[in-house]
């Protein structure tokens, strides 16, 4: 019977060579996701240096992200708040356009999504480059929202994507 402290959340991620192209190293998520003690100790693990902080929400990016922060939230207690891609969102809304390695994207959050001074815990089950958690920090604080940490599963670390985002509080369970 698995235990939260035998669980070892690396064993539970699949390297997947040359995807999605010749060169890139995948860790994919879905052996993960596919246990349910091994989710259910990375929601917990997610929450821990975050807990007794008074987050009032989560927020994420999609797709990945969803995944993990609507647990999250209900294991903090918190709201809530879906970024997403444009023309997403139904009513008003606030975006933020980054640059990617070959080009842009664009995010949005619902304008009231925030309340001014409201504490929220960004989280994605991946921190690359840091561009993506970068422009949804910056969206929550836009709206007065406080980034009061980031939660990774994930983190390359050769991809430097944690000095993006040195001014947050930065918290992930598995480093390559």
């Amino acid at each position: 019977m698995l235990t939260a402290a035998s669980i070892n959340l690396p064993d539970y991620i699949r390297d997947i060579a040359d995807f999605p192209k010749p060169g890139i190293r995948f860790r994919d998520i879905t052996p993960l996701l596919q246990s349910p003690a091994a989710f259910h100790e990375t929601i917990r693990r997610l929450a821990e240096p975050f807990r007794g902080q008074g987050i009032e929400m989560v927020a994420a990016a999609e797709a990945r992200g969803f995944i993990f922060a609507a647990p999250l939230a209900l294991e903090l207690n918190a709201g809530l708040i879906p970024i997403r891609k444009p023309g997403k969102l139904p009513c008003k809304t606030l975006s933020f356009t980054y640059d990617l390695e070959y080009g842009t994207d664009t995010l949005q959050i619902h304008a009231d999504a925030v309340q001014p001074g409201c504490k929220v815990l960004m989280v994605d089950d991946l921190l690359a480059t840091g561009g993506t958690v970068a422009a949804c920090c910056h969206m929550i604080e836009q709206a007065g929202g406080i980034v009061a940490g980031c939660s990774f599963v994930i983190e390359l670390g050769f991809l430097k994507g944690r000095q993006r985002i040195a001014q947050y509080t930065a918290h992930s369970l598995i480093q390559y």
